[in-house]
């Protein structure tokens, strides 16, 4: 009996983009791997995994890793893959609420009044809904 036969695939995914970064993996390339984690793994298990890497670490390191990861700061988004309502969806999904107030609040500042009172409209309809 081969156990490789009953991991789950996405775990078997993970493993792979894993050993993939760190065999040729630049530093630009953890954002890639931190999203195919978040993508493929339960929180509980993207927990489970980054306590085992930070018990390797020696406590100031761990510390500066941690205070780093908890840092982020996503930017502003990025072209659209398929449509802006995509990008900015995945973009709002890693963004910190700091930078969702500050990228909604400028967006609606700099729309036309017509599609201020046409947004307004949309969003206190689905308040009511």
């Amino acid at each position: 009996m081969n156990i490789s036969q009953h991991i789950p695939a996405n775990i078997k995914r993970v493993s792979r983009s894993i050993g993939y970064f760190l065999w040729i993996g630049t530093p630009e390339d953890l954002h890639g791997v931190s999203l195919i984690l978040r993508a493929r793994l339960t929180p509980k298990q993207c927990g489970a995994l980054a306590f085992a890497a930070l018990q390797t670490l020696d406590q100031d390191i761990a510390s500066d890793v941690v205070n780093a990861a908890l840092a982020r700061d996503v930017g502003s988004p990025i072209a659209p893959l398929f449509n802006h309502m995509d990008e900015a969806a995945f973009w709002a999904d890693m963004a910190e609420p700091e930078e969702l107030d500050a990228y909604c609040l400028a967006s609606f500042n700099r729309m036309a009044p017509a599609r201020q009172a046409a947004f307004l409209g949309y969003v206190q309809g689905r308040a009511a809904a």
